[in-house]
């Protein structure tokens, strides 16, 4: 196989770990924030985190150039502090696939600490434990299972994040095209062949994935 073949799975394994990072890092920390807690405003907090589940792939990317683009403040402080515009980079597919995943790993998250009987985080506190040493030796081992699902699942949505990278990263070969724009790229040329070999890798990765999550569960 030629370098121009292995290029975009390379890169798709790489935004989608990076992502994959960074969305069980938030998904952990806003899971346990919001399992079982009740505020004014939860609904509306919590509606916006799954948003991306539901929104059209063209929407999460125009928002994403709306927010990060040179012409918006968040985007000018990042050009400045990266010498180059954060669109059309790698960084911006690893937004893009963290944006979209991170519904995922919420949920899985949040389900996962909301199963944990209260009566044993309570008893830990009573021996002395506070909170982050709970949250670490208690609450995660005990929702492992839940953060382990939605990790691989995470993984996989952002291996196969297309429109809002497309979009926002777009499809430069070497820098930012992934396996899905690689796809349609090779379909739109009329080069099946190609097109096939990365459908059956994707296939193969995401299998696996699932494979993996079936295990966790069992």
């Amino acid at each position: 196989m030629s370098a121009n073949f292995w290029s975009p799975i390379k890169l798709s394994v790489e935004i989608a770990s990076i992502s994959g990072i960074l969305v069980l890092i938030f998904g952990l920390f806003f899971g346990k924030i919001m399992a079982g807690k009740n505020f004014k405003g939860k609904v509306l907090l919590e509606t916006g985190f799954l948003l991306p589940l539901v929104l059209p792939p063209t929407v999460v990317g125009f928002l994403l150039i709306v927010i990060f683009g040179r012409n918006s403040p968040i985007g000018q402080v990042i050009e400045l502090l990266m010498h180059q515009p954060l669109m059309f980079t790698k960084w911006a597919a690893v937004i893009a696939s963290t944006v979209v995943a991170f519904p995922l790993m919420y949920q899985s998250a949040k389900a996962g600490f909301e199963a944990i009987d209260e009566d044993i985080e309570n008893a830990a506190r009573v021996d002395g434990a506070n909170e982050l040493k709970l949250f670490f030796t208690i609450s995660i081992p005990l929702a492992l299972k839940a953060i382990i699902s939605g990790a691989i699942l995470s993984f996989s949505r952002a291996l196969g994040e297309f429109g809002a990278t497309l979009m926002f990263a777009g499809n430069i070969p070497g820098r930012t095209q992934t396996i899905p724009t690689a796809i349609y790229i090779a379909i739109d040329s009329g080069n099946m062949q190609l097109a096939w070999l990365w459908a059956i890798s994707m296939i193969a990765i995401s299998f696996i994935m699932l494979l993996c999550v079936h295990f966790t569960k069992s």
